[in-house]
């Protein structure tokens, strides 16, 4: 409840003004004073701050509008300091906290420790690739990334895939859907591979180009123990003049043994690939047993890892058309690429590709 009434000023002479905000300061300390609990200060501050009924903007409705314009100045300086005093006091009954009594009584010991927050750790599949992008980067290769929903002339045409063949098949590929009055080049699809990046990053700066492009990939796979709709990919474009295979090789050996140890050993066997000509698929002696045969390898001693070759010059001449510097009478380079998945089954020893994705903290805690 209020102490008085704001009365109505008849003189705005300095020391009516003077007298009037003195007598208004002084119910103010007189409140202040008088504050307790919580309940207590915020009536106060209702009181004086208090944008509707509050009795500094009563002040400022009584004295200020009635105020004749030669004393408006003062009034508002006074009012000013007025205010100030008050936010002041109410500062100062804030800043006072509980009493000790309440204190005693509190149920938390405000004085303990707080609760400790966990720290996080790299998922498995990203340990993995930041393992493999380092490999590389070690060699001089920057980082590619492109986006995961593409046209089908970066996923498939400019990668030299032909119109008819099966990987475009909706069986395979993961398309978006009410495409089909587009040109075929121009159809949305959830990119198949990391390639796509090749191309955008060849468009864009001609050669020398090292890069190395990790990324999730979609794919219509039915889930199985070694199989997942979404994975992830390493790939890696080196184009120079005069690359040959045994660079390649070289790379590749390499980078098997800084992932898995000196002691593996790789070889190349002939394969297809519709961008690289000639196509290789990676073996490497099998990390279980030492070579010697198991049945994680077939008892063959080796397991297939990854794929390469020597960029055909046809996806050179697609890259042509935007960056004439990729000619292929006048450069060479290679590419490869391999499954994050499949390395980190290896070098953790998972059986369930399913497992990385189940959001199991069981299992990813095994990681932290």
């Amino acid at each position: 409840m209020r102490n008085e009434a704001i009365p109505n000023l008849t003189a705005f002479d300095e020391a009516a003004l003077d007298e009037a905000f003195a007598a208004l300061e002084r119910q103010a300390r007189e409140a202040a004073a008088a504050l307790g609990g919580e309940a207590d200060r915020e009536a106060f501050r209702l009181e004086w701050l208090g944008r509707k009924q509050g009795r500094l903007n009563e002040v400022s409705g009584r004295w200020l509008k009635a105020a004749p314009a030669e004393a408006k100045k003062a009034l508002g300086v006074r009012f000013n300091a007025l205010k100030a005093v008050v936010e002041g006091l109410l500062d100062a009954a804030l800043g006072a906290g509980p009493s000790d009594a309440a204190l005693q009584t509190e149920a938390i010991d405000i004085t303990l420790p707080g609760t400790r927050r966990l720290l996080g750790a790299e998922h498995p599949i990203t340990r993995t690739m930041n393992e493999i992008v380092a490999v590389f980067a070690a060699l001089g290769y920057s980082v590619g990334v492109g986006p995961e929903v593409e046209t089908d002339y970066y996923n498939f045409e400019s990668m030299n895939f032909p119109p008819g063949h099966p990987a475009r098949d909706t069986q395979d590929t993961l398309v978006i859907a009410a495409q089909e009055r587009k040109p075929l080049r121009d159809r949305l699809l959830l990119r198949t591979h990391t390639s796509p990046v090749q191309m955008r990053t060849m468009e864009q700066q001609p050669p020398p180009v090292r890069i190395v492009i990790p990324g999730k990939v979609h794919r219509n796979d039915a889930a199985d123990a070694t199989h997942s709709p979404i994975f992830h990919q390493v790939e890696g474009l080196c184009v120079d003049t005069n690359v040959t295979f045994s660079d390649l090789k070289g790379t590749l050996d390499h980078a098997m043994k800084a992932l898995f140890g000196p002691a593996v050993k790789t070889r190349f066997f002939p394969s297809f690939f519709p961008f690289t000509e000639p196509s290789a698929d990676v073996q490497i002696s099998c990390i279980f047993c030492g070579g010697k045969g198991c049945r994680k390898c077939k008892d063959s001693g080796w397991i297939e890892l990854l794929g390469c070759g020597m960029v055909d010059p046809a996806v050179f001449a697609f890259a042509a058309q935007k960056q004439p510097a990729y000619d292929p009478r006048k450069i060479s380079g290679f590419a490869f690429g391999m499954g994050v998945e499949r390395i980190a089954m290896m070098k953790y020893g998972i059986s369930e590709i399913g497992s990385f994705y189940a959001g199991d903290m069981r299992f990813l805690g095994q990681f932290a």
